[in-house]
């Protein structure tokens, strides 16, 4: 028997056994894409929100328009869509007027998002997961 003729199974064997790790590999790849989309996206909504709130005295405490911001910016995440329009439970959004660590009048903004549930990976990446970001900034006088 020629060697080719001994030899063709042995790549599809390879493959076979190499694959979970494989398909292990892209999973994992997918979930720590929606958590890195899902922190820069809360990230920039607090900001944004914090801006808003820092305008004057009387937004500093404006949680429904800091909610209104927040969600236009986190739009594009999985289980927020278009559907979602207030900010109770998921996102949570809260803004209020506080003294700064100056003494000078500030807002802050605190934004809490739950993600959808993923497919975890033992000790590497939880079922699902809270981010939560806080923003303090000087309210403009």
């Amino acid at each position: 028997m020629s060697r080719n003729r001994r030899c063709r199974g042995a790549s599809i064997i390879e493959l076979v056994l190499i694959s979970p790790w494989i398909f292990l590999l892209f999973i994992g790849a997918l979930d720590w894409g929606f958590y890195a989309s899902a922190l820069i996206s809360v990230q920039a909504s607090v900001r944004s929100a914090a801006l808003y709130t820092s305008g004057g005295n009387a937004t500093a405490a404006d949680s429904s328009g800091a909610c209104t911001i927040v969600l236009n910016e986190i739009r594009k995440l999985p289980n927020i869509g278009t559907g979602t329009t207030t900010c109770g439970t998921n996102p949570v959004v809260t803004a209020s007027a506080i003294t700064g660590p100056d003494g000078a009048s500030a807002s802050k903004v605190s934004v809490r998002y739950t993600s959808i549930t993923l497919i975890p990976i033992p000790g590497m990446l939880m079922k699902q997961f809270t981010v939560t970001r806080n923003v303090t900034m000087r309210v403009k006088s």
